[in-house]
């Protein structure tokens, strides 16, 4: 059975108007570099969003970009260093286009007070999903050897083999 392969990104940026284009073509660049075509348009316009909202609303504008593909989801997270920042009143807005356009999406504090938000694009039918390459499994045929005929040499004796004795068959 083939599994899909994990691949993983990080990127720590300090936002500003010029840095969110380069941004949104490092991403593309590598979720084309993992396959996935597809998803650039939604994720990059998912990242754009919530790299313009922490510009325009955040003192601290460090931030941490990740993704994360494991075959059938993608998830692009972004972190924010503003303990200020509130995304329920500065980042509404924002937040309301990323869970019209994501397949999920959510929040979380950290231990410093800093903000995670998250969003996921889930891989549709159809579409070409990077899969580990496996050796091949050997088939049946060379396993097994096929039953070949037993030559099986005749008793030295009278010409009448006696019963459950083989004779040299050609």
């Amino acid at each position: 059975m083939n599994t899909a392969v994990p691949c993983y990104y990080h990127l720590d940026v300090e936002v500003s108007p010029e840095r969110v284009g380069q941004v949104k073509r490092i991403l593309a660049a590598h979720l084309h570099y993992w396959d996935l075509e597809n998803l650039v348009e939604p994720v990059c316009h998912g990242a754009e969003l919530l790299l313009k909202a922490i510009d325009e609303h955040a003192t601290d504008k460090n931030t941490s970009i990740e993704m994360w593909w494991n075959g059938q989801h993608l998830i692009t997270a972004i972190g924010e260093n503003d303990c200020d920042l509130r995304p329920d009143q500065d980042l509404r807005g924002c937040l309301e286009h990323i869970a019209a356009m994501s397949d999920g999406w959510g929040c979380c504090a950290t231990d410093t007070g800093s903000k995670v938000i998250w969003f996921s694009q889930r891989a549709r039918a159809g579409e070409r999903v990077p899969l580990v390459p496996t050796a091949p499994e050997p088939d049946l045929r060379e396993v097994l050897e096929v039953p070949r005929e037993i030559r099986v040499a005749a008793l030295a004796g009278p010409a009448s083999t006696p019963q459950g004795v083989l004779e040299d068959a050609r």
